[in-house]
């Protein structure tokens, strides 16, 4: 019996990304769409090393956590709906040593 391939999940962006996504450098745009189509279509509830559950839901509601680009200085925020089979991708930020930014502006906790 062949197990039949699950369907990817799929990817929702938030309004805010697009702000989020003005503040990044042009040439870092499609090495993060493509990243997050890798990491999030299938198994984006799995932990990995740059993918981690939040210990609390901090940034926008998001549960999960994606480090990516180079030096892992781009975090995309999102929630997994396993039921739906839905990823919300809620903010996409840098981090810049213990500083994090959305939209060229620092996020404060």
């Amino acid at each position: 019996m062949v197990m039949a391939k699950k369907q990817p999940f799929t990817l929702v962006y938030a309004e805010e990304v697009k702000d989020h996504l003005r503040a990044i450098e042009a040439k870092y745009h499609s090495a993060i769409q493509t990243e997050i189509e890798a990491q999030l279509l299938h198994e984006p509830d799995e932990e990995t090393r740059n993918r981690k559950p939040l210990k609390r839901p901090i940034i926008f509601g998001a549960d999960w956590e994606l480090r990516l680009g180079p030096d892992n200085r781009f975090r995309v925020f999102f929630q997994v709906n396993v039921e739906t089979r839905e990823v919300r991708v809620l903010a996409v930020g840098v981090k810049d040593r213990s500083r994090l930014y959305f939209g060229g502006e620092e996020f404060e906790e």
